[in-house]
């Protein structure tokens, strides 16, 4: 059996679409539920938490500029805790929970920011919040397609299933490590079990798919291995996210 990284249908999980690279973290995908609503991260959500994660409800009543969807410029409004029109990182993290109320990984909310702040503003306005709500939405159906006994999180034979359908076909020994190193109790949440949250799921499936990336630009010949030196390395290793 040969191991290594490969395109499919898949596209390496749900893109960014226009923001943030070009489309440089794959296609959307409308085989995981559609464009209905994720885990209850909308406002129907209230009196519980988003199964897999999402953004916390909304504070405020809707006031939309002209043009701007109602629903999306609710929850702006309250993700902008300091009304000055943009998110900033910390704002974006108060906002984002787990399906467990935790909130999101610091490091999965900045690798948020990076893809979405297309001016490199340091904060995100309406226009990139508008595309990382999708993005968010995207992921929770993929989350709860692989999370077969929605538990919750994802572990074992189903972070497998998830990477190969991405089209990553890693050895158990790169599986296990990719367990160890995002399972949610490598953490300080309390009761946190061996699987990956929604939040370190997202980030886990984008770093694999940046280093794949980053290695199959370098392996001109497609044959899965490649010589570079110490600058080339350091290089790759220090532009993953």
């Amino acid at each position: 059996m040969s191991y290594g990284y490969g395109n499919n249908q898949y596209g390496g999980g749900p893109g960014a679409g226009g923001y943030g690279g070009g489309g440089g973290y794959g296609g959307p995908q409308g085989g995981y539920g559609g464009g209905g609503p994720g885990y209850g991260g909308g406002p129907g959500g209230y009196g519980g938490p988003p199964q897999g994660g999402g953004f916390a409800p909304p504070r405020g009543p809707p006031g939309p500029p002209p043009g701007a969807d109602p629903q999306l410029w609710s929850w702006f409004q309250a993700v902008d805790v300091d009304n000055s029109g943009h998110i900033s990182v910390e704002e974006l993290q108060r906002a984002l929970i787990n399906g467990d109320w935790t909130p999101f990984d610091l490091d999965t909310v900045k690798l948020l920011m990076s893809i979405f702040d297309v001016d490199r503003s340091g904060t995100i306005g309406f226009n990139e919040f508008a595309g990382l709500w999708k993005y968010i939405k995207d992921w929770q159906n993929v989350f709860r397609h692989f999370d077969r006994d929605r538990s919750g999180s994802i572990e074992g034979d189903e972070l497998r299933q998830a990477l190969t359908q991405f089209g990553y076909n890693l050895s158990p020994q790169l599986l296990s490590l990719v367990q160890k190193k995002y399972a949610s109790s490598s953490g300080t949440r309390q009761g946190a079990n061996e699987g990956i949250s929604f939040d370190r799921f997202v980030r886990a499936c984008v770093v694999i798919k940046q280093i794949s990336e980053t290695f199959g630009n370098m392996d001109s010949d497609r044959d899965g291995w490649i010589q570079i030196n110490y600058e080339q390395f350091m290089h790759a290793v220090l532009t993953l996210p």
